[in-house]
């Protein structure tokens, strides 16, 4: 589950510091590099949720498997790629390949509670945490010390071991059913209708979002008129529908959680990029050394996620993570183009600190919160705003540095960063129903049976 839960983030952030080198290799600007970020995150916007109802309707197997599979043939691809838009193609069968995942971790974690009677599984929902989120900020490392030692091509090859790793490994322990899947005779019929308006609602979005222009309004009126489109098809499919907007839009606590998913995954890849960015530009590091300057992030992400992970509330670490955001947010105001690696060393330490918190409480929340027949799509809907966060942090940064990611910039983003984390902060502390997980006994609570009591 680890495994094949941490492709999708790694390869999310591996790609920040091979943009340069890519770029200059093979000669093409910046207007057609940026697609092989945005490849992957139209793929999996996408297709998370899909996949993950999916998951909810067939089981893990399966689609574990062929995502497996897919991530492989990416590392292929994008090792053999002759030009820029083959790279954009591998990332697009990563993005698709990377679905199954998440969605089939939860999936799985949700239906062993239901075997054993668990009903805190905190050890393997902190493991899961890790590596879903925390691992995300290894990736500029990983990605340096690759193109370091054998170019850029080497962050699409790494795949294909880690592919064929998790194809292995589920092959021999993925169950073929959960028990939270329906039976063969009472499956529900697949959703089509309501898949095709969710795509085309997504998709005219997030290109919308990736190049803002005038000339291009029409697609954020597609997206608004497939969304209405959605939404009325969904509320008539019955028992079937591919996201039950009836029970989402009932389940405020739900929302909450994504909208704070939203807000703090726009601060981490505003980080992720931006800084990263600023740090071989504004600072002048090469990839390896930026790479490793963010080391710190991961290393304190995964210490605080193992001290607290076994604590089963929320709130109150939600509440410290967007604080420490803030003060980083503040530490980027003083930041200038010679400033010392130890403070700057010192700035990923506390960044570190929010990593660990905000994706375990974050991920707890949707636990106790989703319906446990839908855990995959909405694990899976998370994961959509996850990289909506994303794509905004793009936005943002690169509406701010323009041509060079300069030290004004960076402080522009510092300013931003410490807006985003004081609304994570106020939407937190006015939510009480986060106070409710893990405050009877020191045990979580089960999903109520009317979400909206919640």
């Amino acid at each position: 589950m680890m495994i094949g839960a941490a492709l999708n983030p790694i390869n999310t952030s591996i790609i920040a510091v091979a943009l340069t080198p890519i770029g200059i290799e093979l000669g093409v600007p910046t207007s057609d590099i940026v697609w092989l970020v945005a490849s992957l995150y139209l793929a999996t916007a996408i297709g998370q949720p899909l996949v993950g109802r999916l998951v909810d309707i067939f089981g893990v197997k399966t689609l574990f498997l062929l995502g497996s599979g897919l991530v492989a043939l990416a590392g292929v691809i994008g090792l053999l790629a002759p030009d820029i838009w083959w790279l954009v193609a591998a990332r697009v069968v990563l993005g698709i390949g990377t679905c199954a995942g998440y969605p089939a971790a939860m999936h799985l974690i949700r239906s062993e509670a239901k075997r054993t009677g668990a009903s805190s599984p905190a050890g393997v929902l902190t493991a899961l945490s890790v590596t879903t989120q925390t691992i995300a900020v290894i990736g500029p490392t990983l990605g340096g010390l690759l193109i370091g030692g054998w170019g850029w091509r080497a962050t699409f090859a790494v795949n294909l071991p880690l592919g064929l790793a998790s194809l292995a490994l589920g092959w021999i322990f993925m169950p073929a059913r959960t028990g939270l899947e329906p039976a063969q005779s009472d499956r529900p019929r697949i959703d089509w209708p309501g898949i095709a308006l969710f795509a085309v609602a997504m998709l005219a979005l997030l290109v919308y979002l990736q190049n803002i222009a005038p000339g291009l309004l029409w697609l954020l009126g597609l997206a608004v008129i497939a969304g209405a489109a959605f939404v009325w098809w969904e509320l008539r499919a019955g028992g079937e529908p591919f996201i039950d907007v009836r029970v989402l839009g009932g389940n405020l606590p739900l929302l909450l959680t994504y909208l704070r998913a939203l807000l703090s995954m726009t601060i981490s890849y505003t980080f992720v990029y931006g800084f990263t960015q600023w740090l071989e530009d504004g600072r002048a590091l090469d990839p390896t050394t930026a790479g490793l300057v963010l080391l710190p992030v991961f290393a304190t992400g995964i210490v605080v996620a193992v001290a607290v992970g076994r604590r089963p509330e929320v709130w109150w670490k939600l509440l410290v993570g967007a604080a420490a955001q803030i003060v980083v947010g503040a530490l980027l105001l003083t930041m200038h183009d010679d400033s010392p690696i130890w403070f700057i060393v010192i700035a990923m330490l506390v960044l570190g600190i929010p990593q660990g918190l905000n994706s375990l409480a974050i991920q707890n929340s949707l636990y106790h919160q989703a319906d446990p027949a839908r855990i995959g799509s909405s694990a899976g809907l998370l994961r959509t705003f996850m990289y909506l966060g994303a794509i905004a942090a793009s936005i943002v940064y690169g509406a701010v540095y323009g041509e060079r990611a300069t030290t004004a910039g960076l402080h522009v983003l510092g300013w931003f960063v410490i807006g985003l984390a004081a609304a994570v902060l106020l939407v937190t502390a006015l939510d009480r129903s986060l106070r409710r997980i893990g405050a009877a006994a020191g045990a979580p609570l089960e999903p109520a049976e009317d979400p909206s009591a919640a």
